[in-house]
């Protein structure tokens, strides 16, 4: 079972602290503040939804729903077309919402991807403890061997996060050193594996075929594995971000996303246009640098904090 912890709401209202203030979605919410819709309404909430990193195809279908909604409905004022919006928004992000798949087998093996520099390593050492305070076992694999300063920053994060790292030299075998994580772990009932991963390879079909073989002795030595493949995205990269998904979406299936750098951006419109684009959920969000920011994400949390509202309680 999954426990979210108590504090998570404030931390994600905290990190798009900077997003609200000055930023498009406050914007967005004075546009549609109250007052009469007019033609130019439609026009500025599309170049404002755009700018914001929703990406031109999706911030023109909401728009076209939201004038046909209101046309039919006879809606005219601003302030109910927000309401829409927001309902459309949060709609978009629970689509495709799951719980992390971290349950009572004897042992989850989660893969984590993503390009360098965009707080992989950090979200593993969050992740990590993340587990590790609900009371498992959680030990860390060295995958990505291409770099020797991305098997020194892993071991950093896994003493703070105080959990077992399973490492090799520079240049070894990403496969053989799986297999020796997953035999080790075994070995000593952990409950939970997180194994990182090359961010960079010379060629996509590079990418491809080393995350395959990774894979392939994941799932020999334990039933379906991997049971998520978590890819990590740099929020402030914005449309580049959805780039970047879309060639590890086709690199291997993915099962969540986790946004970083969510509190160094004024947009945030990205987590819409990149779950709309591969039709996978967001499982968390980092709020920060220290060990435990981090999040699991919510739809409605996640838009009441980008207009600045008190999220709705949830049962």
């Amino acid at each position: 079972m999954f426990f979210r912890r108590p504090q998570e709401k404030q931390q994600i209202e905290h990190t798009l602290e900077k997003t609200r203030q000055g930023g498009l979605f406050n914007r967005i919410g004075e546009l549609l503040g109250g007052g009469d819709v007019t033609p130019e309404t439609w026009d500025e909430l599309e170049e404002l939804l755009i700018r914001a990193d929703v990406g031109a195809t999706l911030a023109g279908d909401l728009v076209e729903e939201l004038r046909a909604t209101s046309l039919q409905q006879g809606i005219r004022r601003t302030d109910r077309v927000k309401a829409m919006l927001k309902d459309r928004l949060v709609g978009i992000l629970a689509g495709p919402m799951r719980q992390p798949d971290v349950g009572d087998r004897l042992l989850t093996v989660i893969l984590v991807v993503g390009v360098n520099g965009s707080g992989k390593t950090t979200t593993i050492g969050k992740l990590a403890r993340y587990y590790r305070d609900e009371g498992r076992k959680v030990m860390l694999a060295a995958g990505d061997t291409f770099r020797a300063a991305a098997i020194d920053q892993l071991k950093v994060w896994g003493d703070r996060a105080g959990v077992e790292v399973i490492a090799t030299a520079q240049g070894a075998d990403p496969g053989a050193v799986v297999y020796d994580a997953i035999n080790a772990a075994l070995a000593r009932r952990a409950d939970v594996l997180i194994i990182d991963t090359a961010g960079r390879l010379h060629t996509k079909f590079n990418l491809m075929k080393e995350l395959e073989k990774v894979r392939a002795i994941a799932n020999k030595q334990v039933h379906r594995a991997p049971h998520e493949t978590l890819l990590v995205l740099d929020a402030t990269t914005g449309q580049n971000g959805l780039t970047q998904a879309k060639v590890f979406a086709e690199a291997t299936p993915l099962t969540g996303l986790v946004l970083t750098k969510l509190d160094g951006t004024s947009k945030g419109g990205i987590a819409f246009a990149i779950v709309r684009e591969l039709d996978v959920p967001i499982q968390f969000i980092g709020t920060g640098e220290k060990i435990d920011d981090m999040a699991q994400f919510d739809a409605r949390e996640y838009v009441d904090a980008l207009f600045e509202e008190p999220a709705t309680t949830r049962a």
